[in-house]
């Protein structure tokens, strides 16, 4: 599911994805209705501008779905070509105005396995739904129960304010719509927009920061950034690859696959503690970014933290950037109420520095 602005400012739209779920199998899709060839299949729809003015209130001037392997991935951050996600649905959408596409991915079953006839769902992350979908009698695609806040979260609307969330969901006439069949590089053409390659930015971190090699990022904040952030708590942070992360990789990991299955650490000192806390994370590789689950590894708690979430993503000038929006650090308890939702504080986005290693020393 991708979600957006969920990094905040700084990360633009986020490209979220994959919690376990049921594996898409990696050979052909399975649903002879979308795919009656068993190939990947793509379904689309530009809207004219005659259309669009005659429904004020469709805001998705251009939709594609596509029912396969996963078109999203691009040469930043993915896994090596032939990986799969555990995802086979996704829809991407552009609003009126829009330079690039919002997208959001699922899995789609016959609502009843035993009967063809069956409407198919499409569900996401989080018990959410993608969409409904059926083939008419020639061969389009009909997309319903598409939700105005399938990019936002959950209780978006009480957040940003009834103003802010209607800007920022779907309108109230993006739902029934009616795609036709076109060829899968069509969707893929599609899909590439929404994450193009910034030369600025240099190479992806699965490029700089080598399967076998230890890094150290991080940040310190004097008293004058503090002053002026009451609302953040962390004085330090440090994200770094040492002697454990390495031999832990060596023994467990795929460098075919990297950056999927490898551990970092983080370790951050807050105003309120004088000593330093470090959580293990395992990360995959996801379009641009790496998104890292806290891993229960080395330490003992009394929930899933594997729900705890940090991503990591190139910045400009070497930097890397951390977004933690979804209380994922381990600068409150990970199982607290304090550390359910979103993060409300300033500790969301931290660019971070290249340090020597020693700077990450234990």
């Amino acid at each position: 599911m991708a979600l957006k602005a969920i990094l905040g400012a700084g990360f633009g739209t986020a490209l979220l994805a994959i919690l376990p779920c049921a594996a898409f199998a990696d050979d052909a899709p399975k649903l002879s209705e979308l795919s009656p060839d068993g190939k990947d299949a793509c379904f689309g729809r530009v809207y004219d501008a005659a259309h669009l003015k005659a429904h004020p209130q469709q805001k998705v001037a251009r939709i594609f779905f596509y029912y396969g392997h996963d078109p999203v991935s691009r040469p930043n951050e993915e896994p090596a070509p032939g990986s799969d996600t555990s995802y086979n649905a996704f829809m991407t959408t552009t609003v009126r105005g829009a330079s690039k596409p919002d997208w959001a991915g699922g899995w789609c079953n016959r609502q009843d396995p035993n009967d063809k006839s069956s409407g198919i769902h499409c569900g996401m992350d989080c018990d959410r739904t993608l969409a409904s979908l059926k083939v008419d009698d020639k061969g389009r695609l009909v997309v319903s129960d598409v939700q105005p806040d399938l990019y936002l979260d959950a209780g978006s609307e009480e957040e940003l304010g009834t103003a802010e969330y209607n800007k920022q969901a779907l309108g109230k006439e993006d739902d029934g719509f009616l795609l036709d069949p076109m060829p899968s590089a069509t969707c893929k053409a599609e899909f590439a927009r929404i994450d193009p390659i910034d030369p600025a930015l240099g190479a992806p971190l699965r490029e700089r920061l080598k399967p076998d090699q230890a890094f150290c990022y991080g940040h310190d904040y004097d008293d004058a950034h503090m002053a002026g952030h009451a609302g953040q708590i962390t004085q330090s942070i440090r994200v770094f690859r040492g002697p454990l992360e390495l031999a832990s990789f060596a023994k467990d990991g795929d460098a075919s696959n990297w950056p999927d299955g490898a551990d970092i650490a983080v370790s951050v000192t807050t105003r309120q503690k004088s000593g330093k806390v470090t959580q293990i994370y395992s990360c995959q590789g996801e379009a641009d970014q790496w998104r890292c689950a806290a891993s229960a590894k080395m330490s003992d708690f009394s929930c899933d933290v594997t729900q705890k979430e940090i991503f990591l993503r190139r910045g400009a000038d070497g930097t890397m950037m951390l977004a933690n929006p979804n209380s994922g650090l381990p600068v409150v308890d990970l199982c607290s109420k304090a550390a359910d939702g979103k993060t409300k504080s300033d500790d969301k986005v931290y660019r971070l520095q290249p340090m020597p290693q020693s700077a990450c020393a234990p």
